[in-house]
């Protein structure tokens, strides 16, 4: 069997750069472990509608849910506060729907897609897989994290995520939660599909994910669980290089995720899509450059972004329950007004990182964080 391209993972980034590869007139091959496109379903769902129009995706009915109206962040000691996230016009997408969708439109450009048929190893010709030996001028890595163990574990946390029935959840509101002691580094999250339905997931560093969300979910209420999901999740950023011989690495693989919350839908599939342009130009002219340029248009585009929230990950690290408590005491009307008003869809760590520099933030954090913080802000 013989492609001018092979890409290992089914997920939105492999999709979207098979998608590219398809349309520009080279055949493409999707290989996918699992026996099903878009399962296991473990990403929150979260999207900008701008992010999905970029992407090139009009949402079917049934891969749209709902969209987002507010976010309450709630402090270590119950305090919270509430965003209007109405003006960042945030969907929350199906996700299983979504990859089908795009599976779609690869499809329908030329790209053929097998399920339950993995990577084994990159051949001097291609690949070889569970089934059989491919040959193939360009290998794409899109298996996710998965990808990343072997690289850098201290990158990697464990994070679960169950899918829920209670009355409790209410339509339009995610709920972001914040413990320096139950989720040390990261935080809990309620994502919302519908009045009474939704997604409860926890991440945090060296901590029983199960457990914790089990007593997350005992003290919010009563509920029913229809769905368990266990991942690793990415959150040190992008890799040092995307394009290693004739392999392309792209989406979570890459470190594409965002360093702050670990979504990924848009930042991965720009990577997706940025990469298979980049695998066109190079399989019509044979210039290593034109492959390479894949990483200098992903870079000059998130690199800033992705390095301010690396800055914010590092100060999450530092900072204890305490500094957490009083952070949220000196956050003011006019502070929940701003940060309401960007449009940076990434409202759970970094938009109130960067605006701790304004007046009325303590004099704790600026301590400590020192110049950092002026970095950040910059």
């Amino acid at each position: 069997m013989n492609f001018d391209v092979v890409v290992a993972g089914g997920s939105v980034a492999g999709l979207l750069c098979a998608r590219e590869i398809a349309s520009g007139g080279f055949s493409v091959l999707v290989i996918e472990e699992d026996y099903e496109i878009g399962t296991p379903e473990h990403c929150g769902g979260l999207v900008s509608m701008a992010g999905l129009e970029e992407l090139g995706v009009i949402p079917f009915r049934k891969t749209f849910v709902h969209m987002i109206e507010s976010a309450e962040i709630t402090a270590p000691n119950g305090n919270s506060f509430t965003i209007n996230s109405k003006k960042q016009k945030v969907v929350e997408i199906n996700r299983r729907e979504l990859d089908k969708q795009i599976a779609f439109q690869a499809q329908k450009n030329g790209a053929v897609i097998k399920v339950k048929t993995s990577f084994q190893e990159i051949t001097d010709t291609g690949i070889r897989t569970n089934e059989e030996k491919i040959d193939c001028k360009i290998f794409v890595d899109a298996r996710g994290v998965s990808s990343l163990v072997h690289k850098d574990r201290t990158g990697i946390l464990l994070s679960a995520q169950y899918e829920i029935y209670a009355d409790w959840i209410k339509k339009g509101k995610v709920e972001v939660l914040f413990d320096q002691e139950k989720y040390p580094g990261f935080f809990a999250w309620i994502i919302p599909s519908n009045d009474g339905k939704g997604k409860v997931g926890v991440a945090g560093r060296g901590i029983n994910i199960a457990g914790t969300l089990d007593k997350i979910l005992e003290e919010k209420g009563n509920y029913s669980t229809i769905r368990k999901i266990f991942a690793p999740i990415w959150i040190k950023g992008p890799i040092a290089k995307f394009v290693e011989g004739k392999t392309v690495i792209v989406g979570d693989a890459a470190g594409q995720a965002k360093p702050t919350t670990a979504g990924g839908i848009f930042t991965s599939g720009m990577g997706g899509v940025y990469a298979g342009h980049a695998i066109v130009k190079f399989l019509k002219t044979n210039n290593r450059l034109d492959l390479e340029q894949y990483q200098k248009k992903w870079t000059d585009r998130f690199g800033e972004e992705f390095a301010k929230q690396l800055f914010a990950r590092k100060i999450l690290e530092r900072v204890d329950n305490k500094t957490i408590n009083n952070l949220f005491e000196s956050i003011t009307p006019g502070i929940i007004k701003e940060i309401s008003e960007t449009d940076d869809f990434d409202f759970h760590t970094s938009s109130i990182i960067k605006l701790l520099g304004v007046k009325g933030s303590i004099k704790t954090v600026q301590t400590l964080i020192g110049g950092e913080l002026k970095k950040l802000l910059s």
